[in-house]
């Protein structure tokens, strides 16, 4: 059996947003040569995630006012966690989202379900993340 890790790099310019990684992952796969596996994507900071699901924008307007209702930023003082810093809405929201993705690989790609994409989701961005991508298959 093979392994292969690679670490895709994040910055993103505001608090919150998704980004669909899908085809990144793709890349990885294909740089390990692996065609028959699996790959794990997971968020490698506490208020990031990585999840799966449709690349539809209502959908992602869905998501960030559903959490903006479980797990509201403002106002901070309602946070414990805020006397540290100002995101405990971020780690809340993350626990919700989810850590990691597995994926099967058939064929050398990745075997998903109708309209099924992987993203990273940012919930308290302005800094540079990272997400791990490990590999393991013949």
């Amino acid at each position: 059996m093979k392994s292969f890790r690679k670490e895709l790099f994040f910055n993103v310019p505001r608090r919150r947003a998704y980004i669909n990684i899908t085809q990144q992952v793709q890349q990885c796969i294909d740089e390990s040569g692996i065609k028959e596996g699996m790959v794990l994507v997971n968020a490698m900071n506490i208020t990031a995630s990585v999840f799966i699901n449709d690349d539809e924008a209502g959908l992602h307007a869905d998501f960030e006012t559903w959490l903006e209702k479980l797990a509201p930023e403002k106002p901070y003082s309602q946070y414990n966690h805020n006397g540290y810093e100002d995101n405990a809405d971020a780690h809340l929201k993350r626990q919700i989202m989810g850590r990691e993705v597995v994926v099967a690989i058939t064929k050398g790609e990745l075997d998903f379900g109708t309209w099924e994409q992987i993203f990273y989701g940012e919930y308290d961005g302005k800094r540079e993340k990272r997400v791990l991508v490990k590999i393991i298959g013949e």
